[in-house]
């Protein structure tokens, strides 16, 4: 068998699966790839950006090993003027709440952009209201529980309004658009993910 390797920029509203649930799309309505090939983790339906399809089952196991905690860095645009306190409660981390028990997530980085990023609209935008702030905050996670970054703004006080995935370790979807599917190497994928390719 083959390895093959996938980056994609998932779009928003679209399932990190296959197969589809109701009405909502899925990857199978924006991506053509062989029948054995599936996603690496997980993007929530409502978050966008970066994701991995693969048909090497090694490539999961490895990234979920507590021994390689890969970072994840996330552009995320909130609802109110974020200050500089919660910015330190999100580097030094939140309560939040996992399976129906209080977790604290791990330190983190977080910084609020000094401009917009450079990122696609999103279809559709997000309500801009004139008289409140929507300002960007880039987070960088070494872990990822079930809505993480949603779950620790809105502890911090300050609600996500739009969630974009746009770094794992050294692979980013930088250049892309919602929709884009670029292949990549084995080689090329563990290099810029630092795994071992044993």
């Amino acid at each position: 068998m083959s390895l093959i390797y996938y980056v994609i920029y998932k779009p928003y509203e679209v399932l990190t699966r296959f197969t589809p649930e109701g009405n909502k799309a899925c990857l199978a309505d924006y991506f053509k790839v062989p029948r054995d090939v599936y996603p690496v983790g997980r993007l929530d339906y409502d978050s966008e950006g970066l994701l991995l399809l693969t048909n090497d089952k090694s490539l999961n196991n490895k990234l979920l090993l507590p021994s390689h905690a890969h970072e994840r860095e996330y552009w995320v645009q909130v609802d109110g003027a974020i200050t500089n306190v919660a910015v330190r409660q999100l580097q030094e981390g939140v309560d939040i709440t996992v399976d129906g028990k209080t977790y604290h997530t791990k330190p983190c980085f977080a910084e609020i952009f000094q401009e917009e990023p450079f990122l696609p609209p999103r279809n559709p935008p997000i309500r801009f209201r004139k008289s409140i702030p929507a300002p960007w905050v880039r987070m960088v996670l070494h872990e990822g529980k079930n809505r993480q970054v949603r779950k620790m703004t809105a502890a911090a006080g300050f609600p996500t309004l739009r969630l974009v995935r746009y770094r794992m370790e050294d692979i980013t979807i930088e250049g892309m658009q919602p929709g884009d599917m670029k292949q990549l190497s084995r080689d090329t994928v563990y290099k810029k993910l630092r795994l071992k390719s044993s």
